[in-house]
């Protein structure tokens, strides 16, 4: 469709994952299971941290940013996801793509962010443990954490500006289940040389700069362990840290794999199985792997959900 001026597409056709009718219920009733553990696990983790005032620590505090993230992250592209399966194509108006596609940067690239600085909490802690909370203190947790919402946002906002002044004049189907920065790139009628320079440069700060704070954290990390005398002290060590490694390394893949060559990618199909990886996987794995392994938020969530539903009389003293 065009606008009155017929020189501007006004809606964009998402293409999902065309199938069987029965695969596609199939898919639509796991990933819509999964999309509600993920809301549940994470809504959890917040409110757990949340109420209970052991946990008001750098730690967890940037835990607790990372599930509110993701709860933001998954209600930008579940549903996306879900209309996918249940009909073979789906629209969305131009100004609808284009604050998704908003929403989806910001929240990726903050992600980004948020991990390394994740990384470098947990190199303070293991590094300088004595010295942990004069290096970390809640004030400069409560910066580094704005510090990583507003970067997202602000190079997103940068992105939409170069990709807002390009013509779409048609085609406007989108082989994608959401809107995405190369697919739109893919369909613009006009010079994108400028708008795919900047994307592909923000992209690689946003994921490299991050990505080399994260390696440069746990090479220290690693040789501090190492330097443990006793194994079962480096074990310990470790799985504290291993659990972040394993996330780290699952989300920077894909989306370096995804965004690091933005013109070259989308001839793949298999783009959009990577995009469920980072947009659902991730996501739903996140609480277990951080917090389901963790004593002190698993005994933290049975006193504050399990206490007040077996003692519900208790009041304050």
């Amino acid at each position: 469709m065009r606008n009155l001026s017929g020189s501007h597409v006004e809606e964009f056709v998402l293409v999902g994952f065309p199938t069987t009718p029965p695969l596609q219920l199939l898919l639509f009733v796991l990933f819509f299971a999964i999309y509600l553990l993920t809301l549940l696990e994470n809504a959890l983790i917040v409110f757990t941290i949340w109420l209970t005032p052991s946990l008001h620590r750098p730690m967890y505090f940037f835990l607790g940013h990372l599930s509110f993230l993701e709860l933001w992250y998954i209600n930008v592209t579940i549903p996306r996801l879900l209309a996918a399966f249940l009909t073979q194509d789906s629209r969305v108006s131009y100004v609808g793509c284009m604050t998704q596609l908003y929403f989806f940067i910001a929240l990726a690239c903050t992600e980004c962010v948020l991990l390394a600085v994740m990384a470098y909490d947990r190199y303070l802690a293991i590094c300088g443990p004595l010295h942990y909370p004069s290096l970390m203190p809640s004030s400069l947790a409560t910066r580094l954490a704005a510090a990583s919402w507003g970067s997202g946002f602000f190079s997103s906002m940068m992105k939409l500006l170069f990709i807002s002044q390009l013509s779409y004049c048609g085609p406007n189907i989108i082989n994608h289940f959401f809107c995405d920065i190369s697919p739109l790139l893919n369909l613009t009628c006009s010079d994108k040389e400028q708008a795919e320079l900047v994307d592909f440069l923000l992209a690689l700060v946003m994921i490299l700069l991050p990505l080399l704070a994260v390696v440069s954290s746990y090479t220290a990390i690693i040789g501090a362990i190492l330097r443990i005398p006793t194994s079962r002290g480096r074990r310990k060590a470790f799985s504290t840290c291993a659990t972040h490694l394993a996330v780290v390394v699952i989300y920077y893949s894909s989306t370096l794999f995804t965004y690091a060559r933005p013109r070259a990618m989308y001839t793949f199909n298999h783009n959009k199985i990577i995009s469920v990886l980072y947009t659902v996987i991730v996501p739903s794995l996140n609480p277990a792997i951080y917090c389901l392994r963790n004593k002190e938020v698993k005994e933290a969530f049975r006193k504050a959900v399990m206490g007040r539903c077996h003692y519900p009389k208790d009041v304050p003293d």
